[in-house]
């Protein structure tokens, strides 16, 4: 069985043939360490300045009651988001796993409070994405954990090799689209259930149609994560939707993560909940605002 943990020990993430071998045999791998402590630290106060990517936050039902909020953007951008979804670790590293020229379908920070945040059901990204006439599954996702994540506070669940399965038919499941459970049981009878238990500024590289959940956070720390997905260059979706059509990625070097001091946050492209037909989530109220 290939490996699938890896750790990156320079500045620098090497593509080797062990990666290559387990994300085709297993649909992902872990690298350790993808963010360093002053990358994570930096990051992380740009995600939770007030006023920033968290006030374009959407929540989204997890159909027990819970919500999980969620800022969703189409387009890099000028910030240091933007130089991460650039980055040659990130985007270099997700083209040479998928063979090819990639471009940014959309960027998402995924926020599940303390004792609050809710679940997300057994799903495929594939099973949302084909809905956009991405005709084939030809995309990938860098999962980045800005906390720790772990079995208690919610961390992902990904069935290992699932996505040899192919695309599972998808039902909506309170504001979420589910796959078919009867499917996904008899598929665990077969596959490894893997928990995704992360350190802060670990990454999932992971295919889309990897089968994955969550529980709800019942813990008393907060997981947020940091989701970038690409689509392939070839894989120009039919018809135009609510995320993006093929855009050229114009790739940086990991240094500019760092260097990057730009706030600006034009031209990203957060998502209207309006606009996206596959999930039902409305726009975040801050009841500070609008309460009397």
């Amino acid at each position: 069985m290939a490996k699938t943990v890896f750790t990156l020990t320079s500045s620098e993430l090497k593509v080797d043939d062990d990666m290559k071998k387990s994300f085709e045999e297993n649909g992902y791998i872990i690298v350790k360490s993808l963010l360093s402590s002053e990358e994570l630290e930096k990051l992380s106060r740009v995600l939770e300045i007030d006023g920033g990517i968290r006030d374009n936050a959407i929540l989204l039902n997890d159909g027990h009651g819970r919500n999980s909020r969620l800022s969703v953007w189409s387009h890099p951008g000028k910030d240091i988001t933007g130089m991460l979804a650039r980055s040659d670790k990130v985007a270099g590293t997700i083209e040479e796993l998928m063979g090819g020229e990639v471009y940014h379908y959309h960027t998402k920070l995924v926020m599940k409070e303390a004792r609050t945040g809710g679940s997300f059901v057994w799903h495929q990204d594939y099973g949302y994405w084909y809905q956009n006439t991405c005709l084939f599954p030809d995309l990938a996702s860098v999962f980045i954990a800005i906390d720790k994540t772990d079995i208690e506070n919610g961390c992902l669940k990904i069935l290992k090799g699932s996505h040899k399965a192919g695309r599972i038919d998808h039902i909506r499941v309170g504001g979420q689209n589910g796959a078919d459970m009867t499917r996904v049981e008899m598929l665990m009878k077969k596959l490894e259930l893997i928990n995704v238990e992360l350190e802060a500024g670990d990454a999932l590289f992971f295919h889309c149609n990897v089968l994955h959940r969550s529980d709800q956070n019942n813990s008393d720390r907060r997981r947020w994560a940091f989701i970038l997905s690409y689509n392939m260059a070839s894989n120009d979706p039919v018809l135009p939707h609510h995320h993006p059509q093929y855009t050229p990625l114009i790739k940086v070097r990991n240094e500019e993560i760092l260097a990057c001091d730009c706030t600006d946050l034009s031209g990203k492209g957060f998502m209207d909940p309006a606009d996206d037909k596959s999930i039902e989530a409305q726009k975040e109220v801050d009841v500070n605002k609008t309460s009397s």
